[in-house]
């Protein structure tokens, strides 16, 4: 009898010791099949649907096509931009007739996208309140330091900093006065655009 009892219980013994091996196997699988944690929440605000229909120009880069109010674009170099926090961008646009101008991106934090036209006569410097300008008032909105890395066709080095100082005026105007390292301040007049003035045609890569 008390070996039969002895059998039993190293027959149970046996069990438990297989059930512990399989509940651990299936355990190890599991927390090896478990999705990682996102990176974080996304704007729940984001307009993706113009994204998807018109491109994203927070992933504007050299070589894409950008069309503004009918006039398509290249892009020829982008400068990329950050102080602190926050970060923008700034790309270099060229239309078939040589024309130049400057694309800023910046979510602040709505996206906001503001076309440029470089004003290489002026004689207007930065640091009052206001400014008069081709008969406009504009009202300081920032300014700052920040460091910029460039890529493709911008005319600067591929790092360095960069001092800005920006005026508003009503109706969506903007004057801008920017300086790269030890240049001067260069001057440009720039106005706010809507996102559906705005259409995207990235470029393939080539390797």
């Amino acid at each position: 009898m008390s070996e039969s009892v002895a059998y039993l219980w190293a027959a149970v013994g046996c069990l438990v010791a297989v059930a512990g091996v399989v509940v651990a196997v299936v355990a190890l699988r599991r927390s090896r099949s478990r999705p990682t944690a996102a990176g974080g929440p996304g704007d729940p605000l984001r307009d993706r649907d113009s994204d998807a229909l018109r491109g994203d120009p927070r992933r504007l880069k050299p070589g894409d096509i950008v069309e503004i109010r009918s006039v398509s674009y290249a892009v020829r170099g982008t400068i990329r931009l950050v102080e602190g926090g926050w970060s923008w961008a700034e790309h270099l646009l060229d239309d078939t007739g040589g024309v130049r101008r400057w694309l800023s991106v910046e979510e602040d934090p709505e996206l906001e996208l503001v076309l440029w036209a470089a004003e290489p006569g002026a004689t207007v410097t930065p640091g009052a309140p206001t400014i008069d300008f081709d008969g406009r008032r504009y009202h300081w909105d920032e300014s700052g330091q920040a460091r910029y890395t460039s890529t493709g066709t911008t005319g600067l080095d591929p790092s360095g900093t960069m001092r800005y100082h920006d005026y508003q005026a009503p109706g969506g105007a903007r004057l801008s006065f920017e300086a790269y390292g030890e240049a001067g301040w260069e001057v440009a007049r720039g106005e706010t655009l809507l996102r559906a003035e705005v259409m995207i045609y990235p470029q393939a890569e080539v390797d």
